[in-house]
């Protein structure tokens, strides 16, 4: 990196860190376990250390923290993470307790305390509850504690068989909760490079404005035994934040003062730069966390109207309807291609969409007996899908 592009690098990294208001952090299992599969306590709170630090510059604080099965693993003494469900959620159980006590002992010493918060994709689905934790948050940051988030490993399902499982998402989630954040990602690579991390001529990267498909090619994600995120799933992740306006960076958790070198303006990791515009309010919730009901599919003038003018999705370009849903539930559209490219809050049950699909919206009034809305889905209420399942 030349003097003229270190220098932009840095500038941008202090207004990003002069307009923060709230500070998301997840680290992995991998850093906060030792190489014999222990939690590692002194990480623990080195991390604590610097999450008081934050915290004291009066910005809303949270530690999403993987590395209860981890725990678990380490101190029921077994040689490997298990594979069944049932040994996966008790063995969460046991070092989850553990793990909040290693965060509560370690703020207790710096005048905090740590909440336990533990959420499965469900608490996130429904608006309501989307906003009751984000409520739970804020009174936490309230009371001067710091919360420490976790999935609840112990009675979610899909969660651990799934993509969705790794923290990674999790925490880009929690960040589009709030405004004004800052998304960093700990791991156990130090940024994100332009090959293997292990070869000899790779470089970092220090930049990213735009995780494309040239971007995600970079990545060689590994299974690992102890933790189920991997560079890709932090490249997703990093997406999903920046398309809620968040600035993310990738980092290397075994630093011994990471955090504090962030906030510092230091050049650590890779930074990836929202775009300009980005989602916000409802809209975060409809692309990122809501329950999916059911399906719509929409011929090509639909879908150019909603892709390229910003239109509302009228019932005339529907040709057929997937599923059972109600009225303000969230639909999927997919076009020709059969590729899913938005979602949005239907206005019709879906027995209805089925009677009116294809139909010019003069005709709805005449076929259902009323016409509330003029179209399916409103263009306030549709957001295109930038980061896939």
């Amino acid at each position: 990196m030349n003097e003229s592009s270190e220098a932009n690098d840095l500038a941008i990294r202090r207004q990003i860190i002069d307009e923060t208001k709230c500070v998301v952090v997840k680290v992995g299992t991998r850093v906060l376990t030792t190489s014999d599969g222990k939690l590692d306590l002194e990480r623990v709170d080195r991390l604590a250390e610097q999450l008081c630090r934050i915290a004291d510059t009066g910005r809303h604080t949270i530690m999403v923290s993987s590395g209860a099965v981890g725990a678990g693993v380490a101190k029921l003494g077994l040689p490997q993470r298990p594979t069944d469900l049932k040994s996966l959620q008790a063995i969460a159980a046991i070092g989850q307790a553990d793990l909040i006590g290693a965060y509560e002992k370690s703020l207790q010493k710096r005048g905090r305390h740590a909440a336990q918060v533990l959420l499965t994709r469900n608490d996130l689905r429904r608006r309501s509850g989307y906003l009751h934790v984000r409520n739970a948050l804020n009174g936490i940051d309230e009371l001067g504690a710091i919360a420490v988030v976790n999935e609840n490993d112990s009675v979610a399902v899909s969660e651990l068989k799934t993509t969705f499982g790794d923290n990674d998402r999790l925490a880009a989630q929690v960040a589009g909760l709030f405004n004004d954040v800052m998304l960093i990602l700990l791991t156990d690579v130090s940024a994100l490079y332009d090959g293997h991390p292990d070869e000899k001529d790779s470089q970092p990267i220090h930049m990213v404005h735009d995780v494309d498909d040239g971007v995600m090619a970079l990545v060689d994600d590994q299974v690992s035994t102890v933790s189920k995120g991997g560079m890709g799933g932090k490249l997703r992740a990093s997406k999903l934040a920046n398309s809620h306006g968040h600035p993310t960076i990738i980092g290397s958790g075994t630093e011994e003062f990471v955090l504090d070198r962030i906030f510092a303006g230091d050049a650590v990791g890779t930074l990836f730069v929202p775009p300009k515009r980005s989602l916000k309010g409802r809209r975060r919730w409809i692309g990122s966390s809501a329950n999916v009901a059911g399906t719509l599919f929409l011929d090509q003038g639909a879908v150019d109207a909603i892709q390229k003018h910003g239109r509302s999705l009228l019932a005339i370009g529907i040709q057929r309807v997937e599923g059972t849903f109600a009225h303000g539930n969230v639909v999927r559209l997919v076009g020709p291609n059969g590729e899913e490219f938005g979602r949005g809050l239907s206005n019709y049950r879906s027995h209805e969409v089925a009677r009116i699909a294809g139909k010019p919206s003069e005709q709805i009034e005449w076929i259902l007996g009323h016409r509330p809305y003029e179209n399916v889905i409103h263009r306030n209420n549709l957001v295109l899908r930038i980061v896939p399942e």
